[in-house]
């Protein structure tokens, strides 16, 4: 039996998701691991295309197409961990392209560095520029057209044959989370409950998340030994893929979580040296571990 489980919740993401999962399988060293989707609210084929292919890939298909009331990129994996029976959860964005063992590398990074411990490791994210943002721990930014800058152009061959020499000529650990993947186990995600629904349907979960684990003592890591490709916010920002354009809608989703990440702080997050959510007080009120049941 697989040691873990892959975890993606997905909304209006297919072509993306379909490149992700086939990298997942293709690419893992635990090829044949559970694999659980959640789709939301999607009416873009996403439902359609899981429902006939996931004999195909193996996958747990969840479908939730006319939700009132979102669970979003955070109660999404909150609905995929309860699925769960395996020792470790591995969560995935949607919109990834995953290198060879990067699954086996975390799993390794854990059993060294988490130990019998709480915590969470990540895998080094590359991803384009987009944001024209400076280097930054845990993320290597390459031009928009350096492995292609859509899914359909993707340059996998390129990709992968790049991720053999990153290893070669980088070794090294950081002390962050990224919010592309992560490894943990699943007694350890049900100690901290998981993502806080207040910040549904998306921003400001996962530092909220990272900010509840620092404040429990758990331990982070991040490795250049596992690399993962991120098309970075197709979802979140530019569900088009329309890179100089983003939807009203989601600026004003973006600005009402932070209203709530201020209410439940006093204040905005700030970031270390390596640019990681400083841990911070709650001033609310409200529980650092989340106990609630996931509905189902």
């Amino acid at each position: 039996m697989s040691k873990m489980t892959f975890c993606i919740s997905t909304y209006n993401n297919n072509n993306y998701l379909q490149l992700a999962i086939k990298s997942v399988r293709n690419n893992s060293h635990f090829k044949d691991a559970p694999f659980v989707i959640y789709a939301e609210n999607c009416n873009d084929g996403t439902n359609e295309w899981l429902e006939e292919n996931k004999e195909k890939y193996n996958l747990e298909v969840y479908i939730e197409p006319n939700n009132k009331v979102r669970r979003g990129i955070g109660g999404g994996m909150n609905f995929c961990a309860s699925k769960v029976k395996t020792e470790f959860i591995n969560f995935l964005q949607a919109d990834i392209y995953v290198s060879e063992d990067w699954d086996l590398e975390l799993l390794k990074l854990h059993d060294e560095y988490v130990g019998e411990d709480r915590g969470i490791v990540f895998s080094q994210r590359i991803q384009p520029d987009i944001f024209n943002d400076t280097e930054r721990a845990g993320t290597v930014f390459v031009p928009m057209d350096e492995f292609g800058e859509y899914y359909h152009n993707f340059n996998e061959k390129y990709f992968l044959e790049y991720c053999q020499e990153f290893r070669k000529l980088n070794k090294f650990t950081v002390r962050k989370g990224e919010g592309v993947s992560g490894l943990i186990r699943k007694v350890d995600w049900d100690y901290i409950g998981g993502n806080d629904d207040r910040f549904a349907p998306a921003y400001y979960e996962d530092m909220d998340l990272f900010i509840r684990m620092q404040n429990e003592g758990f331990k982070f890591m991040l490795t250049s030994e596992s690399l993962i490709y991120h098309f970075a916010s197709r979802s979140s920002r530019f569900p088009d893929d329309d890179l100089t354009q983003r939807p009203k809608e989601l600026s004003d989703v973006e600005q009402n979580s932070m209203r709530e990440f201020i209410g439940k702080y006093s204040r905005l997050p700030e970031n270390d040296e390596n640019d990681f959510v400083k841990p911070l007080p709650i001033t609310d009120g409200s529980p650092n571990r989340m106990s609630k049941e996931v509905s189902v």
